[in-house]
């Protein structure tokens, strides 16, 4: 057994607890935590409220940054607070320039923080946009459910935010549609909601025919799967 092999023993509890520092560098491993801790507060409070809500990507990776600078200064003996501080101002700096940028070109907004989708457009699914956003039905009917809407009718508009949020906006007065319960549910979806006797709704993408015309392939999408609308 070498001399690294003989260094680490599993069996060395004062190893794994205390490391190889001695233990007086506990205490300073706390003053140095409490130190990057108020940076840090005071970093996230010069960046805005915005931090603390929905995060664009290039906030999401000042984020994962941070992670990664704070625990160096705090943790390994050998290196100073004084090289974490300048990072974390290295990176408010860049954080800060790169806002700036994007709120006088468009284009560098869209470059760093994307744009906004439409997935559902007068009750329709727009189908193309969910398989370029990788977002499945069943997902987005997740979200509309937990906006307590059960009918696709019931959506003038759901949009894909640049930071990953939807937002919908709802007829004033809901249409016919596709229910959006799941069909296993059956003592739900006949307490919930009433099926349009007149109209189906495809259901890939939602848009509804006469009852009379439901014998042929959607003419948004191309699927010959049908069922009753409901209110």
């Amino acid at each position: 057994m070498n001399e690294d092999q003989e260094k680490f023993q599993f069996n060395d509890i004062y190893r794994i607890l205390v490391g190889e520092a001695p233990p007086e560098f506990l205490l300073e491993v706390l003053f140095r935590s409490l130190v990057i801790f108020v940076a840090l507060v005071i970093f996230l409070r010069i960046t805005g409220k915005r931090m603390g809500g929905l995060l664009t990507i290039t906030e999401w990776a000042v984020m994962l940054t941070l992670g990664a600078i704070i625990v160096v200064p705090m943790q390994l003996p050998d290196r100073g607070i004084l090289q974490g501080i300048v990072i974390l101002i290295t990176i408010l700096l860049l954080e800060r320039g790169l806002n700036m940028l994007e709120f006088k070109f468009s284009k560098v907004e869209q470059l760093t923080t994307g744009k906004i989708a439409i997935l559902v457009k007068e009750g329709v699914i727009l189908t193309d946009r969910l398989d370029g956003y990788r977002i499945s039905k069943q997902q987005m009917y997740a979200e509309l459910r937990r906006k307590n809407i059960y009918n696709l009718g019931r959506v003038k508009r759901m949009y894909l935010e640049a930071s990953g949020s939807f937002s919908v906006f709802e007829y004033k007065k809901p249409k016919p549609g596709l229910s959006l319960l799941p069909p296993t549910d059956g003592t739900l979806y006949k307490l919930k909601q009433l099926k349009d006797s007149d109209l189906m709704a495809c259901c890939n993408c939602g848009v509804t025919i006469p009852e009379s015309k439901a014998n042929c392939p959607c003419d948004l999408c191309g699927r010959e799967d049908w069922i009753k609308a409901v209110l």
